[in-house]
């Protein structure tokens, strides 16, 4: 019973928590290197879409390190390298200050100026699993699993230096 309790306490709390426009293990994120597994997908008239995204992601302030359908996405807040190994192609872009989708960094540390966008489906210690209303027809659902909070190293490991490629690598450069 003492257990029934505690957990209902618990849940309250963090439901009072996402009414007042906060996702407790979001507001941990500044101060920290985060890393987690991610399932991504999107809905369009509430149906899914039949691609599934899934991979890892570290996040370090504006900066993000994301791997997943066989490309390599680094970030260092500024700009944006997009690595395809396998086609040995790299797109680099400017990085857009307000793209919800494509960057990981600015979702998290940003939530909350876009609560009225995200609805949460379920929240734990270590793992989040939010919808993102993207307009009345569509929208994007974000599974976080296996959230480690780490200190912070530095944002070296976010950029990339393209001349580290072979010369059989096409590299499309957007700045």
């Amino acid at each position: 019973m003492k257990r029934m309790i505690t957990g209902l306490a618990a849940f309250l709390v963090s439901l009072a928590a996402f009414a007042q426009g906060s996702i407790p293990i979001l507001d941990r994120v500044p101060g920290h290197r985060v890393q987690f597994h991610y399932t991504y997908s999107l809905s369009k008239g509430g149906a899914p879409m039949k691609q599934v995204t899934e991979g890892e992601v570290t996040v370090e302030d504006n900066a993000y390190l994301l791997s997943g359908l066989g490309l390599e996405v680094r970030s260092d807040g500024v700009s944006r390298w997009s690595i395809d190994r396998e086609a040995e192609e790299v797109l680099i872009e400017k990085v857009e200050k307000d793209d919800l989708l494509t960057n990981p960094a600015l979702f998290i540390q940003s939530y909350k100026s876009h609560m009225d966008q995200i609805r949460v489906n379920a929240s734990s210690a270590n793992s989040l699993d939010v919808t993102l209303v993207l307009d009345e027809d569509t929208s994007a659902r974000f599974v976080l699993k296996d959230i480690r909070f780490r200190d912070k190293q530095g944002k070296s490991d976010f950029s990339f230096d393209e001349k580290s490629l072979s010369k059989s690598y096409v590299i499309t450069d957007l700045r």
